[in-house]
């Protein structure tokens, strides 16, 4: 399993200035980085409420978080859900809320849910551990959508201008047999172009942009910011740390609507950006932005 480096770990910490005795959620608590320091800030008085729909992470952060003096609250949930999720465990206010979005480092090894192409695993792509029969996956969305809607997820969520060859491509190789595994669709993907160096591989934005529509991410932040806002408690910050365009658009817009509407202060006025340091040591840095608001 690939080790979990949080990003912007000290910055992020920081921005939302947590006190001891408070309440914090961490609505993305993945392998428990960031929750570690959160319960030590907030202290034996404090409480940390952990969400994630992925069980497996919940279970590497408990295990992380033993001996920690804070008390500690998880929840498998969708952070799109983080108002009913967190009025289900008897909190009405929280003082302190934070989002690190996108997959964490655990998903991009082997998981047997095919979030890497660097892997031969099943389509899945999804973040939720347990699956319906109605649960969408990427096996669904390759092996059935049209060939116009394919291109429109890869465009849209993958911002690839060669959405339209790539799709074009996978319904070719799927009128053959179904693409079953990732490895199988990172293959199809990179035969669609014809120069063979890239500086990354060209299956990276097209896995991004099915990633994304199975799991709706762009709808349950929306979703999640909204439910954020009305269970902060005046006073209370809130910060996101994004990784790219889409998702940091949708948070840019969200915060500046609350300041223009002076319900919000924005605690910093451009994004932090992971140091030159951090991007060495931790390559996935490179594209994070933190934003940070309190509620006035």
């Amino acid at each position: 399993m690939i080790k979990h480096i949080p990003v912007l770990l000290n910055e992020a910490i920081d921005s939302l200035d947590i006190k001891k005795g408070e309440t914090v959620i961490d609505a993305t608590v993945g392998a428990g980085g960031h929750s570690k320091m959160i319960c030590q800030k907030v202290g034996k008085e404090g409480t940390l409420v952990g969400l994630d729909q992925d069980k497996t992470a919940l279970e590497i952060a408990r295990e992380k978080l033993v001996g920690e003096k804070c008390e500690v609250i998880l929840v498998n949930g969708n952070f799109g859900d983080i108002e009913p999720l967190t009025q289900g465990e008897g909190l009405k206010k929280v003082d302190k809320i934070l989002f690190d979005l996108g997959v964490n480092s655990m998903q991009l090894g082997p998981t047997g849910r095919g979030f890497s192409f660097l892997y031969d695993e099943p389509l899945l792509m999804t973040l939720k551990s347990d699956l319906n029969e109605d649960d969408l996956t990427a096996y669904e969305i390759v092996n059935t959508y049209r060939e116009e809607e394919l291109a429109d997820i890869i465009y849209k969520y993958g911002e690839d201008r060669a959405s339209r060859r790539i799709a074009k491509e996978i319904v070719k190789a799927r009128k053959l047999k179904p693409v079953s595994t990732s490895g199988e669709l990172a293959k199809i993907v990179k035969g669609a172009f014809p120069i063979k160096h890239f500086k990354i591989s060209p299956a990276t934005r097209t896995f991004q942009a099915l990633r994304i529509a199975v799991n709706d991410e762009l709808g349950a932040l929306e979703r999640g910011l909204r439910g954020s806002w009305e269970i902060l408690d005046k006073g209370g910050r809130m910060s996101v740390i994004s990784f790219h365009s889409l998702e940091d658009r949708i948070v840019k817009n969200f915060f500046r609507n609350l300041s223009k509407e002076k319900k919000g202060l924005l605690i910093n006025k451009k994004p932090i950006t992971a140091t030159r340091e951090e991007v060495r040591s931790n390559p996935r840095s490179r594209s994070a932005k933190l934003r940070t608001i309190e509620k006035i």
